[in-house]
């Protein structure tokens, strides 16, 4: 039995040794002397025991011999530290063309060799000096990127897709759509400070829309601007604000600050005197006795002014066309504003005189600034100034009290000593001529919307001044802040001629707010 057994680990060996035979090839080992080799089969027969005995068993081992090594030459390469792999190797390759030369650049300035890459970077836009859109093109192509759907709501989605109609990528279009959600919230009171703590009172919180409405209403006939300023307090005020309709019709029927206050027809003499009936420009409106059968609105408590009335009467008509509501009409209608003066910035420069006893190298250049002033009342009247004074030193003086007075040089308010008074009129769509009361002599002319029309005195008593100005707006979100110019003209009394002043210098006037005028006048 024990026979058998030897025989069959015998055949187990050779076996073994056949498919490692055929699996890797055979090395000839190098030639040694027959001492070492017999001795060496000496030491493998004593050895064979052992290594039979530590063989494992033919259900515990594997189907392949042990590893073994015949040679140095089947030995696995080992890598040293100062060798290089041939990722190395490749990427040490030196650059040869422009785009080459420019991914070198980028991987350079990434590893924060920034010197080696500007030098990198010259080179190939030396080469080529669109190099760096070769490299967009082959690192980030158009396709990398996904595009933006073009719709949103497609109406082709199947049925189990909710609607993202109210989900859009950029929140409601307009400022009408983000107002339209506070229209179901209240006004919120201040926080408690600590957890514990009560919330503090908040008495408007509990006042009703009605009566909110009315505080409101009081507010804008004081000061428009406080109105707007309320909608920054909390988003209920805000919804109240731009969307509470009574309001803004009585702020732009009324003669505070909106359209009953402008005059589309000559209100008054150029020296602030009433005019009769039936003198230039005594019509009402320039419209036929019929207009005079138009109730005005009771609520805009305009008194016995019949123009006012029938002015605001008139704007009532343009809506809702052309404009859609009374707020898109105040903005965008052209209109004077009463709490501010208009001023225009003039600077040039002219050479100055070179004197005749000295001798100079250059001829002196001099920078000539000064300035004009209009406010504008709601009588009709307009003050005019021209003068080198600054704003901070005028605009408080420009009151009806300090026109047509002699000042002292000492008084500050002396600067108004070349104030000239006048009238002014807007054009629009009441402001059609009758037929035979035309400038030019022509019959009915419709003239152009937000045209400004200034009569003033001279600077001598033969002589008349008229302006043309157009109504206009600067700034982002500014409205009937800007007069430009469109002509300057003289009258003479004596000779009936008129004559026409260069506006080569001239600037356009810009609205300041003077919060010394109040609402008086």
């Amino acid at each position: 039995m024990d026979h058998t057994e030897a025989e069959l680990e015998s055949f187990r060996q050779q076996w073994r040794k056949e498919v490692t035979a055929k699996t890797r090839p055979q090395v000839p080992a190098p030639a040694k002397p027959e001492a070492s080799s017999n001795a060496t089969q000496n030491q493998k027969k004593s050895k064979a025991p052992a290594a039979q005995a530590a063989q494992p068993d033919d259900d515990e081992g594997s189907d392949t011999g042990p590893e073994t090594y015949h040679g140095p030459e089947d030995r696995e390469p080992v890598r040293r530290v100062g060798d290089l792999g041939p990722a190395l190797a490749s990427s040490s390759k030196q650059p040869a063309s422009a785009l080459e030369h420019y991914e070198k650049a980028v991987e350079k300035e990434t590893q924060g060799s920034l010197g080696d890459s500007v030098s990198l970077y010259r080179k190939a836009f030396r080469l080529d000096e669109k190099v760096h859109e070769r490299y967009k093109i082959k690192h980030f192509p158009p396709s990398a990127f996904p595009s933006k759907p073009t719709n949103i709501n497609p109406s082709n989605a199947p049925v189990t897709v909710p609607n993202p109609a109210h989900h859009s990528f950029h929140g409601p279009s307009t400022l009408s759509d983000l107002v339209e959600e506070f229209s179901q919230l209240a006004i919120q009171g201040q926080e408690p400070p600590t957890d514990l703590s009560p919330p503090p009172p908040c008495p408007i919180a509990s006042v009703p829309e009605e009566i909110l409405v009315e505080i409101l209403l009081y507010t804008a006939i004081s000061d428009v601007a406080s109105l707007v300023r309320l909608a920054q307090v909390c988003k209920r005020l805000a919804y109240l604000v731009l969307t509470e309709d009574r309001i803004w019709r009585r702020i732009c029927l009324g003669h505070e600050f909106g359209f009953g206050a402008m005059h589309y027809r000559y209100a008054c003499t150029i020296r602030g005197e009433p005019l009769l009936a039936d003198g230039l420009g005594g019509q009402i409106l320039g419209t036929s006795d019929s207009a005079l059968d138009i109730d005005p609105d009771p609520d805009l408590n305009l008194d016995t002014d019949v123009s006012a009335a029938l002015t605001a009467a008139t704007a009532a008509t343009l809506i809702p066309r052309p404009y859609q509501t009374y707020r898109r009409m105040f903005h965008s209608r052209p209109r004077i504003r009463f709490n501010g003066c208009y001023i225009s910035t003039v600077n040039y420069t002219r050479p100055g005189a070179s004197s005749s006893t000295q001798l100079t190298w250059n001829s002196p250049v001099l920078i000539v600034t000064y300035y004009r002033y209009l406010r504008f009342f709601r009588d009709g009247t307009v003050i005019s100034l021209l003068t080198t004074a600054e704003p901070a030193d005028v605009v408080h003086h420009l009151l009806k009290e300090h026109v047509g007075r002699e000042h002292g040089g000492n008084l500050p308010s002396a600067v108004m000593r070349d104030a000239l008074p006048g009238r002014w009129r807007l054009s629009g769509p009441a402001s059609r001529k009758p037929s035979g009361t035309s400038e030019d002599g022509e019959g009915e002319k419709e003239e152009e919307e937000g045209m400004l029309h200034i009569e003033t005195e001279g600077v001598t008593p033969k002589y008349l001044y008229k302006m043309q100005l157009q109504v206009g707006s600067a700034g982002r979100g500014a409205r009937n802040n800007k007069l430009t110019w469109r002509g300057y003209w003289s009258y003479n009394r004596l000779t009936d001629d008129w004559g026409e002043f260069g506006l080569r210098n001239d600037r356009a006037f810009y609205w300041s707010r003077v919060r010394s005028y109040g609402m008086g006048l």
